[in-house]
This record gives structure tokens, C-alpha cells and sequence, in this order.
């Protein structure tokens, strides 16, 4: 048999589309639309949660902490203000309150009336002057504390008040946070779900011949890592976007509200900000895609280490198959700097711009407060809100790099799942049943032909005819076609040229499930699946009563190594079932066979590479597996095949001979040879 097996890189792959590959995400995530629904609703009310701390900061400054009163009558009559040419801030005392009166009385040159006229606050005069006095900011310090708090009684209320609201407004903030996580983590863990089982899905329902030109460790790759590359592409990136370009454009339009001037002045910088992020993603995306592929080769390697394990030893191939792991480690540890220098490169870059805004925030917003355009609390707000700025630019670059990981990911994924190569399923139109077969009367080739690389053809016009409850032999050298023919009786390929008929009807009309459920192959080294021997024989059926059961062991010789097994039927096998002989595992895969209860036995090399007291255990079970059934028998040891109904002779893809072995052996031409040969 000639099949491509040769490892092979992935393709490189050309220019990335986001956009096409989110749209091919985007079904799998309809399911959880109400989920996603909520978590956005959520973002968008954390994130006016987190627009309001800094305004609440300015509301405090203005308000309580530094507020600026300075009436127009106070400041024409300050000769303070002609003299240094800027304002005077005062705070204005509510004299009503007799404990604030006190301290003003105490201090008459210190307080200017509500009014133009004196400059000092005579104590008669208060029902003249108004309910309030003002103080300049600088003659508080000659009040001692007691009489400070006194005065500013209202303003450390007001800060109490404040403060109470900012802790309120964290406290909500967390719990909406934590809600927040659970929801997109309950529906990131669902999609996960959902992709793995359609990748794994569509991977049990390819041809062979796709999984000759792809290793395990490949395709391990993409059932794992690839799916869980995509698990903060739900559970943040999706989110976080909204929340962030919200932020963007929220804080964007708080800043212009506050002074337009100023903000306009902090953005020069976010043409900067957009250039790097365009080029930092284009050399991301490449830096990730290398990875994927060197994780899916490191797979790879792995996997062929621990199956050839015996070989590599025997062979004192460990230093070799060391040198190899390390130059594909090595290359996936370069790969992996490659992106630590992307964004190591990126980050800094973008902490600088936000260092230059908030450079040019304080110089121009300073220069505002000192000629007192603008307010303290707001320039603080307005450098709070500026730091709020970059971080959902930092989070964005974050959340893309998430992304380019996650694409890359996607990009395989995809890759698979537009892989066509499962084998054509006919076409059943509505109103009607798919083709059954009830018990298969007859079998036959008409005129086949195959070749699993173009141009070299394997079978040539093949033509043959299996009637139900004949045994035929199939023999010749090796790379003759015989294993080839089996693949195409069971459907794992499909001929280039000629038919295949089960009952006269072409093979391609039944779907595969159909007509493989009414076939069992034993092949030379059977695969065992790590479980219990009841599961390996039973493979899922759930209607074999213990009497079936028993029955089965007994025809397949299974009997005596079931009952030597501690835990018998329930004796865990370890992966390939390596914890029992390659004899007890022929003897567990003909019971296998009995079990499915087959119309067609296939026997490719059964007996091979098996000892003399095994092989005649082997062949009492298969003898007992035949009996009765349309069977077809592939041998290289001529001796196994000598009381088939017939021989076909296969050499170099074509029948040469067929007949009895008496009928073959008496015209002493290949068949003859053969057996001379083996003698």
C-alpha cells in the first residue's frame, strides 16, 4: 500500500481578515446572546460607574475642599488684585449660624462684608451687611484648628457625604464586576464547549487520507490549545471592547465639557497612538501565527517520541531525536521573544504618549489654574480623566493581542473545519428513507482502479465477485494492492475508476454507517482503546446481556484470559492496550468482531507475528468467527489461506490468478512460486 505519510509544514497563510473570521465565530455565539446581552449591559453601567469617581473627585476639590468664592464687588474693591494682577479666592462664611458667627466677630479684620463699603466687618452691622462674610484663603492659617473646623463645618459634611458615595459607588462596582465575570466566563466555558465538540465532530467524519498527511500532534493542537487560545477572545476581548471604545468616547466628551481647549491640546498625540497600534498589530499577527505552528510541530514531536519510544532506544537515536526537539523548541522559544519584543516594544511606546498628554495636560492646565481659567478640582478631574484616557488604549493593545493570538488559533481551526475530504454521503430527499441493507447477498468490484498519488496507480482494473457465505483469500508480495482492496471494500477511499456494488446497488448510494455496520475488520496489530474489556468488545452497545456476553467470549477463545484478570470483563487496559500480550489483543479484537455480529469478516494479517500456541488459539477463534459469514481473508503465510473457497492472486495492482489452492498450486505459476518460496 503507498499512502503520503511524510510530515509536511503547515501552510503559510496569506493576509489576515478579522472581521471574516469573527463572522465565522459569531454563529457559535447566538446561543448566548441573552448572556452576552447582560455582560454588555453591565460593562456599559460599570463604566459610567467609573466616569463618575473622577467628576465626584472635582465636585470635592470645587466644592469642599478649595472652593473659590470670590464675588465681583470683592474683587473690583482688591487692591490686592491691581497690584499682582490676579484674583483673590475667598470663602464665604454663613454668619445665621451663631458658632460661625463667633469666630467672625473674633476676627474683624480679618472678614469682608457681602457688600462694597468697609473693609471690616463691624459686629452691629450684620443685619445690614447680609448673612454671609467672606476670608481670603491666605489669612485662614491665623485661625487656629478648632476654629477652622468651625467654619468649614458644611465642607467636611460634604466631603463626609462625598466620600460615602465613592465608597458606594467601588462597592457596587465590584459586585456588577464580579456578576460581570461569572456571566462571560459561563458563556466563554459554553462556546468553548461547543467549538471543541464541532472541530472533534468533524474530525472523527474525515477520510483517511487526511489523516495520513496530518500528525497527531497536530490535530491534538488544535482540539486543545486552539480552542483554549480562544477562551479570552469570549470572555474579555468581546466585552472589553465595547466597555473600552464606551470609555474612549465617554471620557472624550467629559473632557471637552470641562475646558475643550485643553483637551483638544491633550489629543495631538492620538495620531501617534493610532500609527503604532496599525504597525505593532500587522508584526503581532505574524509573530502569533509562527507560534501556533511551532506548538502544533513541539505536539507533533512529542507524540512520535512516546509511540516510537522502543525504536528510539533500540536504535540509540535519543541524542538525535534530542537535537531535533531542541532546534523546534528553540525555534518556538524565538518565535515567542519575537512577540515579548512586539509588545515590550509597544506598551512603553504607548505609557510614553500618555506620559506626553498628561506633560502637556499639566503644563497648560496649570497655567489655567494660576490665572484661574480653571478650576484646581478640574484640572485634577481633567489628569484623572487623561490617565482613564490611556488605559482603555493600553487594555485595547492588550485585548489585540488577545485577539492576534486568538485569530491565529481561529485561523487553524477553520482550516480543518473547510476541509472536505470525508467520504461523499449520498443524497436522501425529503419524504424519503436512506438505503438499508438488510444482509449483504452479494459483493462485487467492477473494473476498479486507485492510486493514492497521481499517476501511480496501485489497483488496475480489478474485477471480482464475493457471493454471501464464501471465504476468499486474498494474497500476493508486498505493496501488491491487498490491504489497498480492504480500504475500498470498507469504504475508507473511494475508487479513481470502476464501481463497487453491495447487492447491485453502488457503494456510494449506502451512507458509510450503513455499510460499515455490517462489516468487522481484524487487522494485524488491532488498537485497543484505554477502558475496560467490556467497553473495547462492546464499543458502546448497550443491549449485550451478559449471556451474549458470555457466548462471545466463548467463540472468540477469550474465556481464559478473562478469567486469569483479576477484575476480569472490568480490567482497565492502558492506552493502545500495552498492559496485555499482542495475542491477547488479536483475541480481544475478534471478540470485538463477534460482537458487532457482522454479515462481512475482513482478516488483514491476523495471525501475523504471533507464536505457534497463540496462533492456534487465533485461529480457532477465527475459525469460529467465519464460520457461516461471507469472510475475506488476507495473508502473506500461504498456509492460513489453503482452505479458502478461493484464492485471488494480486501482483502489481492486478488479479493474475484465481481458483482453489489445489486448482492453483497444479498450474505452477505464481501462486506455485509463492508457496515454493515460503517452503
Amino acid at each position: 500500500m503507498r499512502t503520503d505519510f511524510g510530515y509536511f509544514e503547515e501552510k503559510k497563510l496569506g493576509k489576515p481578515y478579522d472581521v471574516k473570521l469573527l463572522k465565522r465565530l459569531y454563529p457559535f455565539t447566538l446561543p448566548y446572546k441573552v448572556l452576552f446581552a447582560c455582560s454588555i449591559l453591565l460593562v456599559v453601567f460599570i463604566t459610567l460607574l467609573d466616569l463618575s469617581l473622577p467628576y465626584i473627585t472635582k465636585i470635592a476639590i470645587d466644592r469642599y475642599i478649595v472652593p473659590q468664592i470670590a464675588p465681583d464687588k470683592l474683587e473690583n474693591r482688591d487692591s490686592a488684585k491691581h497690584k499682582t494682577g490676579h484674583k483673590t479666592r475667598f470663602l464665604r462664611a454663613d454668619i445665621s449660624d451663631p458658632e460661625i458667627k463667633t469666630v467672625v466677630n473674633n476676627y474683624p479684620d480679618l472678614f469682608k462684608p457681602d457688600l462694597l463699603g468697609s473693609d471690616l466687618l463691624e459686629p452691629d452691622l450684620l443685619e445690614k451687611h447680609g448673612n454671609f462674610a467672606y476670608i481670603p484663603f491666605d489669612k485662614l492659617s491665623r485661625l487656629s484648628k478648632k476654629e477652622l473646623a468651625v467654619l468649614r463645618k458644611e465642607d467636611l459634611s460634604g466631603i463626609t457625604g462625598i466620600t460615602s458615595i465613592f465608597l458606594a459607588i467601588i462597592i457596587i462596582n465590584f459586585v456588577l464586576n464580579f456578576i460581570r465575570i461569572m456571566i462571560m466566563e459561563l458563556a466563554g466555558q459554553k462556546i468553548m464547549h461547543d467549538l471543541r465538540i464541532r472541530l472533534f465532530t468533524h474530525i472523527q467524519g474525515l477520510s483517511i487520507a487526511f489523516f495520513n498527511r496530518n500528525p497527531v500532534g497536530r490535530l491534538v493542537t488544535r482540539v486543545t490549545n486552539d480552542i483554549q487560545n480562544m477562551h479570552e477572545l469570549f470572555t474579555s476581548v468581546i466585552a472589553f471592547v465595547f466597555k473600552d471604545l464606551f470609555l474612549l468616547i465617554e471620557i472624550s466628551l467629559v473632557l471637552l465639557s470641562i475646558n475643550w481647549q485643553l483637551a483638544l491640546v491633550s489629543f495631538i498625540v492620538l495620531p501617534f497612538v493610532l500609527y503604532a497600534s496599525v504597525h505593532f498589530s500587522v508584526r503581532a499577527r505574524d509573530a502569533f501565527r509562527t507560534l501556533r505552528i511551532k506548538i502544533a510541530q513541539i505536539n507533533t514531536r512529542v507524540a512520535e517520541t512516546i509511540e516510537g519510544i522502543k525504536v528510539i532506544q533500540l536504535f540509540l537515536h535519543e541524542k538525535r531525536n534530542y537535537h531535533n526537539f531542541a532546534r523546534l523548541n528553540h525555534e518556538n522559544y524565538r518565535a515567542g521573544m519575537q512577540q515579548v519584543r512586539i509588545f515590550a516594544v509597544f506598551m512603553p511606546v504607548i505609557e510614553l504618549l500618555g506620559a506626553v498628554a498628561l506633560a502637556v495636560i499639566i503644563y497648560y492646565g496649570g497655567s489655567g489654574v494660576i490665572a484661574e481659567n480653571i478650576s484646581l478640582g478640574s484640572l485634577v478631574a481633567f489628569i484623572a480623566y487623561m490617565k482613564m484616557f490611556f488605559r482603555p488604549i493600553r487594555d485595547i493593545a492588550e485585548k489585540y493581542n488577545i485577539m492576534q493570538n486568538a485569530m491565529a488559533s481561529a485561523e487553524r481551526i477553520f482550516q480543518i473545519l473547510d476541509n472536505r475530504e470525508s467520504m461523499p454521503q449520498p443524497v436522501v430527499s425529503s419524504g424519503s428513507s436512506p438505503l438499508s441493507i438488510d444482509k449483504i447477498h452479494e459483493i462485487a468490484l467492477e473494473n476498479v482502479s486507485f492510486s493514492y498519488i497521481t499517476d501511480e496507480t496501485v489497483l488496475k482494473g480489478v474485477s471480482l465477485k464475493l457471493i454471501a457465505g464464501e471465504t476468499i483469500a486474498i494474497v500476493g508480495r508486498t505493496g501488491s494492492g491487498k490491504t489497498t482492496l480492504i480500504n475500498l471494500l470498507a469504504r475508507f477511499y473511494d475508487p479513481v475508476s470502476g464501481r463497487i456494488t453491495i447487492n447491485g446497488i453502488d457503494i456510494k448510494n449506502y451512507q458509510t454507517s450503513v455499510v460499515r455496520s455490517k462489516m468487522a475488520l481484524v487487522i494485524q496489530d488491532p488498537f485497543l482503546f484505554s477502558g475496560t474489556i467490556r467497553d473495547n468488545i462492546s464499543q458502546g452497545k448497550t443491549d449485550i446481556s451478559e449471556e451474549m456476553m458470555g457466548q462471545v467470549l466463548e467463540a472468540s477463545n477469550c474465556k481464559t484470559l478473562i478469567n486469569r484478570l483479576p477484575e476480569g470483563l472490568d480490567t482497565i487496559l492502558s492506552e493502545s492496550g500495552a498492559s496485555v500480550s499482542s495475542g491477547e489483543r488479536q483475541l480481544i479484537s475478534i471478540a470485538r468482531a463477534f460482537a458487532s455480529n457482522p454479515d462481512l469478516i475482513i482478516l488483514d494479517e491476523a495471525t501475523s507475528y504471533i507464536d505457534s500456541e497463540t496462533e492456534s488459539r487465533i485461529q480457532k477463534a477465527l475459525f469460529n468467527l467465519i464460520k457461516n459469514r461471507t469472510s475475506i481473508i488476507v495473508a502473506h503465510r500461504l498456509s492460513t489461506v489453503r482452505h479458502a473457497d478461493r484464492i485471488i492472486v494480486l501482483h502489481k495492482g492486478k488479479i493474475i490468478e484465481t481458483g482453489s489452492h489445489d486448482e492453483l498450486m497444479q498450474k505452477k505459476g505464481f501462486y506455485f512460486r509463492l508457496n515454493q518460496i515460503q517452503l
